[in-house]
């Protein structure tokens, strides 16, 4: 089907997503549209429910390492065999669903001008109210201006030619894939990667303990430092603040407060001051961004703290690579 004078196909990738999976097949299937489905293992009616609606699915061997990478790639490659004609590829992830409108916004903004390879939009929370949690994700999806942008998340319609030219995704890397993509995009197509001012997904986090916020931010870490370890030398530096905030403020800051403790006179103390202040002055800058205080308070405390989970999650990356041990997803919804 044409988006705006584009042929584009749509992949989805999931895994036990139940009703998710039905909202986010019943978004794009059109019976017009070409729709990959790629199932990683699934048990419950995942596989069904996506053939009844006419999708062309890709069951990935479970016996080698699974990353969202690898399946995205095996659904773009299997889709583009099947329709060679498609001039861009809409990903997204079988817990979301298009919204209305999107997907011929972004096929017009591709069409529009040959320079931009990739088009996302943001992402919005089904229910923000369900959970702190959800909460959390809703803020982040919303964060960061329209325009050009360096990079763009799951949720991204890509020109299928420069998908081609680099290879797609880095099924090595299992969290940040769309970091790294977008890394070897700019370099390789000297393309721009464009945000539209308007949602383009639902998302449903589903997350309710403090246990899965924390299984997040720990693989948010493991994608800093594997990406840092593939693109951080000059001039892409990629992650190279956010791997140093993340040493800085969840091992030596929180180690020289304590450690000092007694020769500085409890002076050392004061540097445990800088989480509150900054959940507190993250808080009051969301809150004047039009975000209610349920989402503000929780995005600021969640800012505050999360270089914690962040440093194990750069310490697995680390400790794994040189014992060259193979990755493994780091889950959250389970």
């Amino acid at each position: 089907m044409t988006e705006a004078g584009l042929r584009v196909g749509v992949v989805l990738i999931g895994r036990n997503e139940g009703a998710r999976l039905v909202r986010c097949l019943e978004s794009v299937c059109d019976g017009q549209r070409p729709v990959v489905y790629v199932d990683s293992g699934s048990t419950d009616q995942s596989v069904a429910e996506a053939q009844q609606r006419s999708a062309l699915v890709v069951a990935l061997d479970m016996s080698r390492p699974f990353s969202a990478a690898r399946a995205r790639n095996e659904g773009w490659r299997a889709l583009l065999a099947a329709h060679p004609g498609l001039d861009a590829v809409q990903f997204i992830d079988g817990d979301c669903e298009v919204v209305p409108g999107w997907l011929e916004a972004a096929g017009a903004a591709l069409g529009g001008d040959a320079s931009v390879v990739a088009v996302c939009g943001y992402r919005r929370e089904r229910h923000p109210e369900a959970s702190v949690y959800n909460r959390i994700c809703d803020v982040e999806w919303r964060s960061g201006p329209a325009g050009d942008v360096r990079c763009f998340g799951g949720d991204v319609m890509i020109r299928a030619s420069a998908l081609t030219a680099v290879g797609g995704y880095d099924p090595s890397v299992i969290a940040a894939e769309d970091d790294e993509l977008g890394v070897r995009l700019r370099a390789h197509t000297g393309g721009r990667f464009v945000r539209l001012p308007q949602d383009s997904t639902l998302h449903d986090a589903d997350m309710h303990r403090a246990g899965q916020w924390w299984q997040r931010a720990k693989r948010c870490g493991h994608g800093y430092a594997q990406v840092h370890h593939l693109h951080g030398a000059p001039p892409e530096r990629y992650f190279e603040q956010n791997l140093r905030r993340t040493v800085l403020w969840g091992a030596v800051a929180p180690a020289a407060a304590l450690g000092l403790a007694l020769p500085t006179l409890g002076l050392s103390l004061g540097l445990l001051a800088r989480y509150p202040v900054v959940a507190a002055r993250t808080a009051l800058r969301t809150r004047q961004q039009g975000f209610p205080l349920g989402h503000a308070l929780a995005w600021g405390g969640s800012v505050a703290l999360q270089p914690f989970p962040e440093l194990l999650g750069v310490i697995k990356f680390h400790r794994d690579r040189v014992q060259h041990a193979a990755p493994e997803i780091i889950e959250y919804k389970s």
